[in-house]
């Protein structure tokens, strides 16, 4: 805005054939624009149908995605020359509803058990163990890894039900029947979370367009980019690329959805400012797209640098959501600058209907800005109180940045990562009524047959563990039980210790805990066990789904040191670059830094008190602090290249209030867009996943409605043209501020 141009006359004509480029301009207006929008389609139509198939090349396995280097990763792979086997264990608990188990009800319960056996994917089952109450028996029964855990799990669960009736209660628990049930709660991703995101989206399009063709259009934008994103990353995984999971998964959609849908908004503003100042509606598109594709390549551009910092990350969870978000993101720019230009190319001014921009080449300067309405009133109040505003705002967001402190990140148990009904929860919890806390999830250990007789008097020593096996031919089971005499506690007494398996010189051990295998005070038992074991035994490596969940809290906290303040860097450099100045880029970074502390503040009062939530994985902070800090960025890349571009015309001080009245109401509306789209994760109930959607969709708000349209402005205001030091700008001479004076008095009358 703010540029006269006149109605462009086509004085040459008569130096050519009459004819001859028109019609073959003509032509090319209208082909290029169709082969693009075919070639969109085409590729949307590809990855589309893979909506259903992500499962088939993502995985939930915590273990799979730490690092080699850790202790339980090692432990894991040392422990399959034992059994060579990736089978994943459950356990079935089966509860009396009225006596104690006696010997006709173990046998019916003998039965049904063996039923289980007919199921696809259930390898074996064991002998059932009743607990010392005699309320209770329990069931190991390990499944195939390759198969689909959640369907056999649903089956075991309903032909034990079935057999056994009313006079019993069963649960399906264990490593596999946690995972049914997470896999349970990711299944509304490509369903529900999508649809609930596009319908935030085009509610909120529909509020900011007055327009129903211009919604559908931009909408399509999106959900095209997020099918041909789909179709690069679903290849890429299966592959062998990289490993998906159901959050990496679940933030794609989003953020290519949120993305796309911002970026379009952008150009689709940019049009119709350019649809003013031109009659044609093509030279208003080549005018758009020069308009557009800086910000919009320079905010990407910055979300892409702030991703692939996460392949510094020794958590594969993490390090895998840089590459396959930053896909997203170059869909969505490409989308939003190819697909969205030809539609509306093709369309012009009809796209507005009913409300369609007129040609008014006449309109420029201060009479295009309508300082009548929200934003032309926000900016007089700021340009007036700049000072007060942002001592205000900056006082304000550091008292909401004090309670950061409280955010319980270091990690959650596993049961507690389902928000929703999980019968794993509720048989975990009655299983340790009755068994052992650790039943069915031991830690495996490994050590030399040499320390041997060290390591079980080591382990048995922690008050923690319940029970010791060893691996053993002798035993039927594979497991035979040890004390610390080495004396087999089952038997008479004086019977010999089993002779262990030994491979390589190794033994492998299984400790059952005393205390449910995720939770904190099994994460301590095994932190004790192996600081115990490194000083006496310093060959012993400690495995097992607590180790796993241990390394991989240790892992992320790591990484979240690592990676936080190289994104702060590498985002500092990149918006040095596009504002050629050094102050302006400290001062969005610090106020980005400011908001992200009042995000977390107030998220830890809200989970603490309000929720009541159990805790936070400590990638939470993280992945709050990717998304706003990159995406937060965004808003002031999107506002600050303009001012910079009204500053070269108009002074700093009127290219401050020019460019927050003119990205006023585009960047508000991209803040809508995208506290929408991350709002819509809430709708999976996983703990992860609902805690990333509050903070990301309060910090996107705050960002837009406060930091964007109060802080900043009246910040740069109060530094005044040093912002731009030291590039030439901030020498510039500046023009007399008679802007204020002129459009009070307008206001006035």
């Amino acid at each position: 805005m703010g540029r006269v141009r006149k109605p462009e006359h086509n004085n040459s004509a008569s130096h050519r054939e009459p004819g001859t480029h028109t019609r073959a301009a003509r032509w090319l207006r209208i082909l290029l624009p169709a082969f693009l929008i075919i070639g969109w389609v085409a590729a949307a139509g590809m990855g589309g149908p893979l909506f259903g198939r992500i499962s088939e090349v993502s995985s939930n396995d915590q273990a799979a995605y730490l690092p080699s280097s850790a202790e339980s990763t090692k432990a894991s792979e040392l422990s399959r020359e034992f059994y060579d086997s990736d089978d994943i264990p459950a356990v079935a608990l089966i509860v009396s509803n009225d006596s104690e188990i006696g010997e006709d009800s173990l046998v019916e319960i003998t039965t049904s058990v063996e039923k289980l056996t007919d199921i696809d994917g259930v390898v074996e089952v064991s002998p059932p163990i009743p607990s010392e109450d005699g309320k209770a028996t329990q069931v190991f029964i390990p499944l195939d890894s390759s198969g689909d855990i959640g369907e056999t799990v649903t089956e075991m669960r309903n032909s034990l039900s079935t057999s056994l009736g009313d006079s019993y209660s069963v649960y399906i628990t264990g490593p596999a029947g946690l995972t049914a049930d997470l896999v349970d709660a990711f299944g509304g991703i490509d369903g529900l979370l999508l649809g609930v995101a596009l319908v935030a989206v085009l509610v909120i399009l529909l509020f900011v367009y007055r327009s129903v063709l211009l919604p559908i259009t931009v909408l399509l934008t999106s959900l095209f980019a997020l099918c041909v994103a789909l179709l690069a990353v679903w290849n890429l995984a299966n592959a062998g690329v990289f490993l998906l999971n159901g959050q990496t998964q679940g933030i794609l959609f989003i953020l290519v959805i949120g993305a796309a849908t911002d970026y379009s908004l952008l150009y689709v503003s940019r049009y119709r400012e350019e649809l003013l100042q031109y009659e044609d509606k093509w030279r208003a598109t080549r005018e758009a797209i020069k308009g557009t594709i800086e910000p919009v390549l320079a905010s990407g551009g910055t979300v892409i640098a702030g991703l692939l910092c996460l392949l510094l990350s020794d958590l594969k969870s993490n390090s895998v959501l840089g590459p396959v978000a930053s896909i997203g993101i170059v869909f969505a720019m490409l989308a939003a600058l190819t697909l969205l230009p030809a539609v509306l190319g093709l369309l012009g001014r009809k796209a507005f209907w009913p409300r369609l921009p007129q040609f008014d080449p006449g309109s420029e300067g201060e009479e295009h800005i309508n300082y009548q309405g929200v934003w032309g009133r926000t900016v007089m109040f700021v340009s007036r109180h700049s000072r007060p505003i942002w001592m205000a705002t900056t006082a304000a967001l550091l008292v909401g940045a004090v309670g950061a402190v409280g955010l319980k990140a270091d990690g959650v148990a596993q049961t507690e990562l389902v928000l929703s009904a999980s019968q794993a929860r509720d048989g975990q919890e009655a299983l340790s009524q009755h068994f052992p806390g650790g039943s069915g999830s031991p830690a495996t250990i490994i050590t030399t047959e040499e320390n041997l007789d060290s390591a079980v008097e080591e382990i048995l020593s922690q008050p923690g563990i319940d029970s010791l096996t060893i691996t053993s031919d002798d035993s039927p089971s594979g497991q035979a039980p040890i004390n610390v005499d080495g004396i087999s506690p089952v038997g008479p007494p004086g019977t010999p210790a089993p002779t262990p398996t030994v491979v390589a010189g190794r033994v492998l051990l299984q400790a059952t805990l005393a205390y449910p295998a995720d939770s904190t005070e099994a994460l301590s038992t095994i932190t004790e066990l192996r600081e115990s074991l490194h000083s006496t035994v310093p060959d012993t490596l400690v495995g097992g789904t607590t180790a796993t969940t241990l390394d991989t809290n240790v892992t992320s906290s790591h990484d979240r040191n690592l990676i936080i303040p190289i994104i702060l860097a590498v985002i500092l450099i990149i918006l040095m670059m596009l504002l050629r100045a050094v102050v302006a880029p400290i001062m969005l970074i610090l106020t980005t830094i400011l908001s992200f502390g009042t995000a977390m503040g107030v998220a830890a009062i809200v989970f603490n008190h309000i929720l009541d939530f159990p805790g936070a994985d400590p990638a939470v902070p993280l992945y709050s602090f990717v998304f706003l800090v990159a995406l937060g960025i965004d808003y002031n890349i999107f506002l600050m290249t303009r001012v910079r571009e009204e500053s070269q015309k108009y002074g700093t001080h009127q290219g401050i209030i020019r460019g927050l009245a003119i990205t006023g109401t585009v960047i508000t509306s991209a803040g809508l867009v995208l506290a929408a789209t991350f709002a819509a994760l809430a709708v999976i109930p996983i703990l992860f996943l609902v805690q990333l959607a509050f903070i990301v969709s309060f910090g996107v708000l705050l960002d837009t409605f406060v930091v964007r349209t109060l802080l900043v402005p009246a910040l740069s205001l109060e530094i005044g043209k040093a912002i731009w030091w030291p590039s030439a700008l901030s020498r510039a001479k500046q023009p007399t501020p008679q802007f204020e004076s002129n459009t009070a008095s307008r206001i006035a009358d």
